[in-house]
């Protein structure tokens, strides 16, 4: 069945500008949504704790900061924008108490929603507005005039207006310029969680490392081997983005697209297939939230914080700092502070004028490897 899909001619602007948001948090996505939801003339308040370092940013690009429950007593809608650990203590000590019926409780991720962490009144909306892309290419997005797909979600319809209000909600983002898709909290999580574990960090991560160390026990340079399957996943990453698996098989050579078609069944086999499926599971069945909540809650994320330390003392983490110390073009990549709520974050590096070139078609002959 195809996705249900939103644009601004859906929305009815009416049933949002006169409403007033407040945006909980200021980091990657915080700042995002508070900037363009100003921009598109809404009254916006960040609420943060007492002594957040984020106060100052805000404070500068003209926002006013409140502490989060003066935001939450104040506006009608409140978007949640802090890592989902950390969001049912905030939501129970400080937003509960300030819900009026007819508010709006809003979340980017439905984490807290879905595994019911946070479970709101029956008087009040629940929504979910999940911009894809990180919180600076939202603002950049929608300060050139475009915009980034969102995901929409309506957890609670209290008012019966719940979904117009979310959709209004995303134009003010600037996602009804690119697409808005219908989903639901459920599958929004699931499927995000799954993503994240198997495929976008915990296996690419992993699938990296272990080639890495395979051709490294092998008795190759650890600095060739950081190359080949570390480095150069970058411009494989980056044709499949611009253009999908057939822009990027097109762009490399014939030798790696047979390398390709050979071996990579044999690599992604059954058995990680069968593995995929169980983590799955553990996801739909709560068993996932229920270790990563008793992680930070009540083990002080000690072993979280060990797996951190010991990952960032491997062999493949200190070749390549060695690594990117000659590329001159990593040198001065700054990052933008985020909010840990989401994949990609951090603002990615400066690409390189070759690497842009790398990832054009070539009008004839494909390039190499």
């Amino acid at each position: 069945m195809a996705a249900k899909v939103f644009y601004d001619q859906d929305v009815n602007w009416d049933i949002i500008k006169n409403r007033k948001v407040a945006i909980i948090g200021y980091g990657s996505q915080g700042h995002a949504h508070a900037l363009n939801l100003r921009d598109s003339g809404l009254e916006v308040v960040v609420g943060l704790y007492k002594g957040s370092k984020s106060a100052a940013k805000a404070e500068a690009a003209g926002l006013k900061v409140v502490g989060v429950s003066e935001a939450a007593k104040w506006a009608d809608i409140i978007m949640i924008l802090i890592p989902d650990e950390k969001q049912a203590d905030v939501y129970k000590n400080e937003i509960a108490p300030n819900l009026k019926p007819g508010d709006a409780l809003a979340f980017a991720h439905g984490f807290n929603i879905h595994f019911q962490q946070i479970i709101p009144p029956a008087d009040v909306d629940v929504f979910m507005v999940a911009p894809k892309g990180p919180g600076h290419l939202v603002r950049r997005e929608f300060r050139e005039g475009l915009g980034v797909p969102n995901l929409l979600a309506v957890g609670q319809d209290a008012t019966g207006k719940c979904f117009d209000l979310a959709l209004a909600y995303a134009c003010g983002l600037g996602g009804t310029r690119a697409g808005v898709i219908l989903t639901s909290f459920k599958e929004e999580t699931e499927t995000d969680l799954f993503g994240e574990q198997c495929v976008l960090c915990g296996g690419i991560s992993e699938l990296m490392e272990s080639g890495f160390n395979t051709l490294v026990a092998a008795g190759y340079q650890p600095e060739i081997a950081y190359f080949e399957c570390f480095h150069e996943m970058k411009l494989i990453v980056d044709l499949c983005y611009e253009g999908g698996l057939q822009m990027m098989r097109y762009s490399v050579s014939d030798t790696a697209e047979f390398g390709d078609y050979h071996m990579g069944k044999h690599i992604i086999d059954d058995h990680v297939r069968a593995s995929m499926r169980k983590a799955l599971e553990a996801i739909q069945d709560g068993s996932f939230a229920k270790e990563f909540l008793l992680e930070n809650r009540a083990a002080g994320r000690a072993h979280f914080l060990a797996e951190r330390r010991r990952h960032s003392q491997t062999q493949i983490e200190q070749v390549g700092k060695q690594m990117r110390s000659m590329m001159s073009w990593l040198r001065d990549a700054k990052t933008e502070e985020t909010d840990n709520n989401e994949i990609g974050a951090k603002a990615p590096a400066k690409k390189a004028p070759a690497k842009k070139a790398a990832a054009k078609k070539a009008p004839a002959k494909r390039t190499a490897k």
